[in-house]
């Protein structure tokens, strides 16, 4: 009998290990235009980044994990849940856009308010500013502190002759290295966080994106790299850095056990074999190739998601809104449908997201891509980003007018460098791959600053 008791209570033991903790708190740290192969944990030999490094290594690595090209867009499918051809934002906002993310658009932190959770944004906003209305403090946080737009200097925290530095979307003067600070404002909110109230800490750094500054002392390991590399080493040494000191403040607090970790990118590496690495994918930031829309990734929940795994399905910033909502309890009735899927059962199960086709949207309504296993058919891509000097948040986003459309198909898992245009050798299958997307785009909408009223928004596509 008490042998049977022992069983029973190690089998209730090892369930329990499997079911999420009650409300746990999260923390997203999204690196801004990282490398996919930067750190050490993705194939990283050249910058040391040992605090992502460890913590990956407490979780699961996601090896098939799909951004942005682009800034604003990456963190508008994070906020909704929906793609740019439902939410509108396919690019990156300027300093003098007068728009941001549609707000009909239920967001991330309004909705975890439901399931209790104080919300914070430390770090890069970049989804409107040019009214109150489109401001983090109006768009679910509780708490705001860092950059509204982008591209500042990490010192003075200037761009385009004003500062832009925020404490709950008031002006706010600290001098100090932006990377620096976004960490020590981390850390204060974790150490002030009541115990009987979960969390959600978003944390956008602006490392690694331009322009390319760190504290000298960062390059010094690196005077062996070229210097372009060196600097952008530094800086994402500094960001992993920050990474530690707010992970030792959650372990001071006693979370960590019920603390849910995200790491990823928001879009692919810029200048890729000039500052960041993408290797082996082709291409970088800007374009639809996979160097430009997949990312280094993982997620780490203690005894809930695998320590040391990997998962090969691939999986969307979009999918972590209703991943979330559902793990949280939050109210999921929305407004508006939404494109992602819950990946809950992926990251503690292995079993794959329900969806025939992926969808990848590029800069524009008219950049898109589609993978049905291991193919991926590609409609207009970008020209090619390998050596470019101009940061892709500057250039257009759509193709030439006029041009005609280009079509490339790859088998990713012969050729993850998308190198050999299969498109005249598979004419079946690109028309069977080009029907299908052209039924998940049905009901596509322009960008959000296309300066014309956006047709009534339709279901969402998986």
């Amino acid at each position: 009998m008490k042998k049977i008791v022992v069983l029973l209570m190690s089998l209730l033991t090892a369930g329990a290990a499997l079911a999420a903790p009650s409300k746990p708190n999260i923390i997203y740290f999204l690196v801004d235009d990282m490398g996919f192969a930067d750190c050490g944990f993705n194939g990283g030999k050249d910058i040391r980044t040992p605090n992502i490094d460890t913590l990956s290594a407490k979780g699961t690595v996601f090896q098939n994990y799909y951004v942005q090209p682009l800034c604003s867009a990456a963190r508008a499918c994070l906020m909704t849940g929906r793609l740019p051809i439902h939410n509108g934002i396919y690019g990156a906002l300027k300093t003098d856009s007068k728009f941001g993310l549609p707000l009909d658009e239920r967001t991330l932190p309004q909705a975890l308010h439901t399931a209790g959770y104080t919300t914070a944004i430390v770090g890069k906003w970049h989804l409107g500013e040019f009214q109150p209305g489109y401001r983090p403090m109006q768009r679910g946080f509780d708490h705001q502190y860092g950059l509204w737009y982008g591209q500042i200097d990490y010192f003075t925290h200037e761009r385009g002759g004003r500062i832009d530095w925020y404490r709950d979307d008031q002006p706010c003067a600290e001098p100090g290295y932006s990377t620096h600070l976004i960490a020590k404002e981390a850390v204060r909110l974790i150490q002030q966080q009541p115990k009987d109230k979960p969390l959600f800490l978003y944390v956008p750094f602006n490392a690694v994106h331009g322009p390319f500054q760190v504290p000298e002392s960062y390059t010094e390991p690196y005077k062996n790299l070229r210097a372009t590399r060196a600097t952008l080493a530094g800086m994402l040494a500094a960001a992993d850095e920050a990474i530690g000191q707010i992970m030792a403040a959650v372990k001071a607090a006693n979370l960590d056990s019920n603390t849910l970790v995200i790491f990823s990118s928001d879009n692919g590496g810029v200048q890729p074999g000039i500052r960041t690495l993408n290797t082996p994918l082709r291409d970088g930031k800007g374009t639809i190739y996979e160097g430009g829309v997949r990312s280094a990734a993982f997620a780490v929940l203690p005894g809930v998601i695998p320590a040391g795994k990997k998962v090969s399905p691939p999986v969307r910033l979009a999918d972590w809104y209703p991943t979330l909502v559902k793990l949280t309890g939050a109210d999921s009735q929305q407004p508006l449908p939404l494109d992602g899927l819950d990946i809950w059962p992926l990251l503690t199960q292995g079993k794959a997201p329900d969806r025939d086709a992926f969808l990848i949207v590029g800069t524009s309504p008219q950049r898109l891509a589609l993978r049905m296993g291991d193919w991926k058919l590609l409609v207009n891509p970008n020209q090619s980003q390998a050596g470019a000097k101009k940061d892709p948040d500057e250039e257009d986003a759509g193709p030439v007018a006029g041009t005609a459309e280009r079509v490339e198909l790859y088998n990713l898992a012969e050729d993850i460098s998308e190198t050999k245009n299969l498109a005249a050798a598979e004419p079946e299958r690109v028309k069977a791959m080009r029907a299908r997307l052209d039924a998940l785009t049905q009901d596509v909408v322009p960008s959000a600053g296309a300066g014309t009223p956006q047709p009534k928004r339709g279901a969402a596509k998986k």
